[in-house]
């Protein structure tokens, strides 16, 4: 399983402490307003509001805050304007990071996202100077001995592709699945109905090209940089470039 895709799954879990402190939730809160904001409320109707409601419950957020976030967003209940925006700089080493923000003032947002950069070795880049090396896809990651019977290829390659999946990529412990973000839910639903475990799936930035990281010291200063920027309130995704090698990546996670 590539280090960038390992540190995925261990994000997951971090996320999972997350919501128990309600970042997690408040972020999820946000991105199901500013969905119902820009494609209305209904969900049949909007499928962005769609992925990010069962995202939201994904994660058990109260449905009843979900509702109120919904309503928000349409006008039936007063609320904060969030708009979205994107940051794009480098990590130390040369790695490309791309930052997705919900934020009702971008002066404010724009100063902190700077600022961390700088504070932890990065730097903010103009507009597109990296975005071309990312594509939103939706990614399930599941592993290989999840449930009570071990998955085979085959059986999982027909169930995903059947449901619009792109490829299926062997992680070493993992299955790693992707697809256009439209598609996710038609192969979420696919995974279910066979009764096969997956550790995430979500809508998220992949890269074209990964930069190894060859040395701990590398990959603590990313990782920290990576942290940070994912930590702030408005920070809605934080998408990198790496790669850590597994030993390294034990290494860290130390």
């Amino acid at each position: 399983m590539s280090g960038h895709s390992k540190w995925a799954t261990i994000k997951h879990q971090k996320g999972a402490k997350d919501a128990k402190r309600g970042k997690l939730f408040a972020k999820l809160i946000r991105q199901v307003e500013v969905a119902a904001r820009e494609g209305g409320g209904d969900l049949e109707s909007n499928a962005t509001l769609r992925t990010m409601y069962a995202k939201a419950r994904d994660s058990s957020v109260p449905l009843d805050t979900i509702e109120r976030a919904v309503k928000r967003g349409t006008g039936e209940l007063e609320g904060v304007r969030y708009e979205p925006a994107a940051y794009e700089g480098y990590a130390p080493a040369g790695v490309a990071v791309y930052v997705e923000v919900l934020t009702d003032n971008r002066n404010r947002t724009g100063a902190d996202i700077r600022s961390t950069f700088s504070k932890l070795g990065g730097s903010l880049a103009e507009p597109g100077a990296v975005a071309w090396q990312f594509a939103r896809k939706g990614v399930v990651l599941l592993p290989k001995s999840g449930g009570s019977t071990p998955v085979e290829e085959d059986d999982l390659m027909l169930v995903v592709l059947d449901a619009g999946a792109e490829d299926l990529a062997d992680e070493g412990d993992a299955w790693r699945i992707t697809c256009e973000p439209q598609v996710l839910p038609q192969v979420k639903a696919a995974l279910d109905e066979a009764k096969i475990a997956y550790d995430s799936a979500e809508a998220t930035m992949v890269p074209s090209t990964t930069v190894a990281l060859g040395t701990a010291e590398d990959a603590k200063k990313v990782l920290r940089l990576i942290d940070a920027l994912d930590d702030h309130d408005d920070v809605q995704g934080v998408y990198a470039n790496f790669d850590i090698p597994d030993e390294i990546l034990q290494t860290v996670e130390a």
